[in-house]
C-alpha cells in the first residue's frame, strides 16, 4: 500500500484527491494539511512513501516545504503540484529534492500514476512543465504563481483589503505574500517590486 501525504492550501481540492486515492486499491491518504508548517509532523505521523505538495502555500511556497520534508524524511518521494508552468520552477523543483512536478489539470489517472511510478524510484516530470524550461526569453522567477498574481493586483494600486477580496484570501494572508515577495526580489516598497517584476518579466499577461 502506498501511503499518500497531500500538502494544500485548498480544502476543496484536499477533499477531492483524498477521493481518488483513496478509491485506489493500492493507495490510501496518510494526512492532510493546509500550510508547510504542519508538513514535518503530519508526515512523521502518517509516514508516507509519497507527499503531494502544492507549490503555492501560504506559509511558504513548495520549494521550501520540499526541502524540509526531504531533509526530516529522506525516504518520502514529493511530487509539486502547480497551477500553471514557468520557466525555472523545474530546476528549482530538482534543487530541493522533489522526484516529480505535475501541474495540477493532470488527468487522475496520471496523477496515480505519477505516484505509483515515484514511490517506485522513478522521476517524473509533466510535460508543460518541461516545454516551460525552456525559457521562452523570461529571467527565471522566483515568485510563486500566487505571489505574481497578488503583485498583478499590487501593480493596479490595489490595497491589501481590495486584493484579499479579489483573490479570496485574509488580509493577512495577503500582508504575508507581499512581506515575502519583497524579500525574494530584494525590493524596499510595492512599487519598487512591481517596477523590478515588470523590468524582468515575471508579470506577463494573463492567457486567454
Amino acid at each position: 500500500m502506498i501511503r499518500v501525504l497531500i500538502a494544500d492550501d485548498m480544502h476543496l481540492l484536499r477533499s477531492g484527491l483524498v477521493a481518488l486515492l483513496d478509491g485506489e486499491p493500492d493507495i490510501s491518504v496518510a494526512a492532510t494539511v493546509e500550510c508547510g508548517g504542519k508538513l514535518v509532523a503530519a508526515a512523521r505521523g502518517g509516514a508516507p512513501q509519497v507527499a503531494l505538495i502544492d507549490i503555492d502555500l501560504t506559509d511558504m511556497d513548495g520549494f521550501k516545504a520540499a526541502r524540509l520534508l526531504r531533509d526530516q524524511m529522506p525516504g518520502c518521494a514529493v511530487i509539486i503540484m502547480a497551477d500553471r508552468c514557468r520557466a525555472g520552477d523545474l530546476r528549482r523543483a530538482v534543487a530541493a529534492g522533489a522526484d516529480g512536478f505535475l501541474l495540477k489539470d493532470t488527468s487522475p489517472a496520471d496523477l496515480v500514476d505519477a505516484i505509483r511510478r515515484v514511490a517506485d524510484g522513478e522521476r517524473v516530470i509533466d510535460g508543460g512543465v518541461a516545454f516551460a524550461e525552456l525559457g521562452e526569453g523570461k529571467t527565471d522567477s522566483p515568485l510563486t504563481p500566487r505571489e505574481v498574481e497578488v503583485l498583478k493586483a499590487a501593480a493596479e494600486g490595489c490595497t491589501v483589503g481590495e486584493i484579499a477580496q479579489r483573490l479570496y484570501l485574509a488580509s493577512g494572508t495577503v500582508s504575508n505574500y507581499l512581506s515575502r515577495i519583497l524579500t525574494k526580489i530584494d525590493a524596499r516598497t510595492r512599487v519598487e517590486a512591481v517596477a523590478i517584476a515588470k523590468e524582468r518579466g515575471w508579470l506577463w499577461p494573463d492567457e486567454g
